[in-house]
């Protein structure tokens, strides 16, 4: 068996601009916490990352994550003509592959277009997937004219494979213990390492689609081997792993065994097809429910016969409203659930 957070075929980019946008405050905070300390997360503008730096034919720059927010103290302007400004921009890539020079040429060409673009201070940094180097830091790309440096940029960088996992799992931030899955782990402690993450995150005060977001980065780079997957799945079975056990139960894991079991019995192309689509469906909607019935135990303790009964009564619908409902409840009660 593969290792599970094999990176063929995973749409990288994607799942982390959407971890990093919900969690961006958490993210600055979580490594680099000076910088974060000097800006104001209250408000933030996600810019357009396509830059074309010649249009139409000039050559085509994409950037990962463009933020525009508030300072709490002035960046002076590199003219020396403007005021001090108290907007700045954040610039993230995000890289995949386990090497830097394929990154690296390009981000001169980034910070330039953006500064000029938007007439602000650029902080660039990268968070590398497969780098580790020194876990966090600093690094320096030259571009250079024979003996002489032209130019010298610096980046901000995480490596999370340079990173103790152990560290971040029984951490404080949320978004720590989701990446601790790509973090420097012994091989034979990813299960019982990624069931505490799952675990943790079923017991942390965010809202179900937050958990989830961090739940789905926990179970696709764990790195199970054949043998860590079957300890995996043993450890989920302990009672005090409920939650945890219902996070793992993905809407594709779900839908995809549920549907191909009804395609099969149909022997039809196109009865598969329906049935992957409505097993899905049924898979997300009861992995939500089983998701809200572990927090609310997390909460208030084991629930009655007659609370999960209503549980498994509600809409889909009112069952997304009950997890938003659930940090502010001082009760079962006041969930109608008593």
């Amino acid at each position: 068996m593969a290792e599970q957070n094999s990176f063929v075929g995973q749409d990288h980019d994607q799942r982390f601009k959407v971890l990093i946008r919900e969690f961006f405050a958490d993210f600055m905070r979580l490594f680099f916490a000076t910088w974060a300390s000097r800006f104001d997360f209250r408000e933030i503008d996600w810019l357009d990352q396509e830059l074309l730096p010649a249009p139409p034919d000039g050559v085509r720059l994409v950037a990962d994550l463009v933020a525009r927010l508030r300072v709490l103290e002035p960046v002076a302007m590199p003219d020396g003509k403007q005021a001090d400004s108290w907007l700045a921009i954040i610039h993230i890539e995000i890289e995949a592959p386990d090497r830097t020079t394929r990154l690296e040429p390009r981000l001169p060409g980034y910070y330039v277009h953006l500064r000029e673009r938007h007439q602000l201070p650029v902080l660039p940094i990268v968070i590398y997937l497969k780098v580790g180097l020194d876990g966090v830091g600093t690094q320096v790309v030259t571009e250079r004219f024979w003996e002489t440096d032209i130019l010298t940029l610096k980046y901000l960088y995480v490596g999370l494979p340079g990173l103790n996992a152990r560290d971040y799992v029984h951490g404080k931030n949320w978004l720590g213990v989701a990446l601790s899955a790509l973090m420097r782990m012994p091989a034979n402690r990813a299960a019982e390492l990624g069931a505490e993450a799952l675990q943790r995150l079923t017991e942390a005060p965010l809202t179900i689609n937050q958990r989830l977001l961090l739940g789905d980065c926990v179970q696709a780079y764990l790195p199970l081997d054949e043998a860590q997957s079957i300890e995996f799945e043993r450890i989920l079975l302990r009672p005090e792993y409920e939650g945890a056990r219902a996070m793992n139960k993905t809407s594709f894991e779900l839908g995809h065994e549920t549907g191909m079991e009804r395609g099969i019995e149909r022997g039809m192309a196109r009865g598969m097809e329906r049935g992957m689509e409505q097993g899905m469906e049924r898979g997300r909607n009861q992995g939500h429910r089983e998701l809200v019935i572990a927090v609310l135990e997390g909460r208030f303790g084991p629930l009655s016969e007659e609370a999960l009964s209503k549980i498994e009564q509600l809409s889909d619908l009112r069952i997304l409203q009950l997890a938003r409902d659930i940090g502010k409840a001082q009760s079962l009660a006041e969930l109608g659930l008593a």
